[in-house]
């Protein structure tokens, strides 16, 4: 699926392939931890957090990976060492085994997005 129709994260989740879904489930539960005072939405036809308006975070499931969306550069570049052995594309990081994603990163991610306000959105 490379753009859902679904009109809301949970029935974006029911389209996940099953061998993937408990990977897509665990990053959006990460997201709605993480990223209080974000707003889940869903936009270009996948789950995405915005605050202010403005798409900070998103993620796919794509046919040949999972995609995490990284939209703020500043992020980004505070995370360069740890990112640097990650298949990276320019504001997404693919995972191409859901049994690979490395949460604890992800997590770091979200929390670094959510301490500060601001940056570039690419």
């Amino acid at each position: 699926m490379v753009q859902s129709k679904a009109s809301d994260v949970d029935g974006y989740l029911a389209e996940v392939p099953e061998a993937r879904r408990a990977a897509v489930t665990r990053m959006r539960d990460l997201c709605r931890a993480e990223l209080t005072g974000f707003t889940e939405v869903m936009a270009y036809g996948m789950p995405c957090y915005e605050r202010d308006g403005v798409g900070e975070i998103a993620f796919a499931n794509q046919k040949q990976y999972i995609s995490f969306y990284l939209l703020r550069t500043d992020v980004r570049a505070a995370f360069a060492e740890r990112l640097a052995d990650h298949d990276m594309g320019k504001g997404c990081l693919r995972f191409r085994k859901p049994e690979l994603i490395d949460f604890d990163l992800v997590r770091d991610l979200l929390r670094a997005t959510a301490a500060t306000e601001g940056g570039l959105v690419c």
